[in-house]
């Protein structure tokens, strides 16, 4: 089974129906006239977010997608038939950009969201159109014309509230099976995430937020050690970072020194990504006394750490719930500064356009790279047949 989160398509809009040349011939209408009727519009290629999907696999097999062509004209004044649009299905989060000039074209962030990718050719004319008097029998007809082209970058954006950034074996994986339903796979090897997760995390009866897990970083990820960068992307649209770092690494590693490896490959990969409201969390404090956690405590302040720093277990669930808590009333806290507007949501917005624009210049610069076209999306997969523990698919749990 494969997760594929960017692939390349090929659509082709219908070409529009040709116009008539068509006379009237009845009994006792010796000049009956011109009566060609116009052709069909082609029909158009249409893309259709959908919840119910979660990867772009799909597209893998069939690359490309052609809408009908419109009917010609006939006589007695007949209109050809429309061609039918093309309506391709997508996941919700779908970011679709003309590879041409490598300008987005639309970003279907919601379910049941279309979007016009192609446009159908227009119809032709009969030759009753041509009539005038002057000229009572035309036999001028147009064709239709070819329906748009293109060829289409989809890369899919995970949506979700909350993002979780860490080294691997930091404990994301735990931590998400601490607080939601979803269930990805826990094991104590590096890089036992592979593909994205996501779980809803709930506070109560009615608040509930999404988290999601990415495969873990390690230091010269923007060259493409471990999985690289490949699926930061995925973190475009969050609105908060929880940055995980292991309290008690087992390698006798330096905590701090594993946080400032992943903020500078984040910073690297988008400097606007890394303005997001980030939030510290030392994991697995269950392994050290209160004197150990403070002296930790001092030494990321020491760094430069300002803001909370959260010290969780999400083995034993040691501080998770009042993280979460914390975490649901700064979202809503942002929902509502959103909804009045003004500087705090004006400031938002351009934030979210810097990183839109810097994850789109990151995907089209390595793409270009790696040559573009039908061969490249044969690396945006990862082959899980191996292991029948790792989803294909991106897991959406209630």
């Amino acid at each position: 089974m494969k997760f594929v989160d960017e692939v390349s398509i090929w659509v082709d809009a219908g070409r529009g129906g040709d116009g008539c040349l068509s006379f009237r011939r009845e009994r006792n209408l010796a000049k009956g006239g011109p009566d060609g009727g116009d052709g069909g519009d082609g029909g158009d290629v249409i893309l259709e977010a959908q919840a119910a999907l979660n990867t772009l696999v799909d597209f893998r097999f069939q690359p490309r997608y052609k809408a009908e062509s419109g009917q010609a004209g006939a006589g007695r004044d007949m209109t050809g038939r429309r061609g039918e649009d093309a309506v391709i299905k997508v996941p919700v989060g779908t970011l679709v950009i003309d590879e041409a000039d490598g300008q987005p074209l639309g970003d279907l962030a919601e379910d049941g969201q279309q979007l016009r990718v192609a446009l159908g050719g227009r119809r032709g004319l009969g030759n009753t159109r041509f009539k005038s008097s002057t000229n009572r029998a035309p036999r001028k007809t147009t064709s239709g014309k070819p329906g748009e082209k293109r060829k289409l970058r989809l890369q899919l954006r995970l949506l979700a509230d909350v993002g979780l950034l860490g080294m691997p074996n930091a404990g994301k994986s735990t931590l998400i099976r601490a607080v939601s339903a979803a269930r990805p796979k826990v094991a104590d090897y590096p890089f036992t995430t592979l593909v994205p997760q996501l779980g809803v995390v709930r506070i109560g009866s009615g608040s509930s937020f999404v988290l999601a897990d990415i495969p873990g970083l390690i230091e010269g990820a923007a060259e493409g050690a471990g999985l690289g960068t490949r699926f930061l992307k995925h973190l475009a649209r969050t609105r908060v970072l929880l940055h995980l770092v292991d309290a008690a690494p087992i390698d006798g590693s330096d905590p701090l020194a594993a946080m400032a490896a992943i903020v500078a490959e984040l910073e690297r990969y988008s400097p606007a990504l890394a303005q997001r409201p980030r939030w510290l969390v030392l994991n697995k404090v269950d392994l050290l006394d209160e004197s150990a956690r403070q002296e930790l405590l001092q030494r990321f302040r020491d760094g430069g750490v300002e803001g909370p720093i959260h010290l969780v277990s999400a083995a034993t669930g040691e501080g998770t719930e009042a993280l979460m808590q914390a975490i649901s009333q700064t979202l809503a806290e942002m929902a509502l500064a959103r909804t009045e507007g003004g500087a705090a949501a004006e400031a938002e917005q351009v934030l979210d356009e810097a990183i839109a624009a810097e994850v789109l210049g990151h995907a089209l610069a390595h793409q270009g790279v790696r040559g573009g076209g039908r061969a490249e999306a044969a690396d945006d997969d990862i082959d899980d047949d191996d292991d029948d523990d790792h989803g294909a698919e991106v897991h959406y749990v209630p």
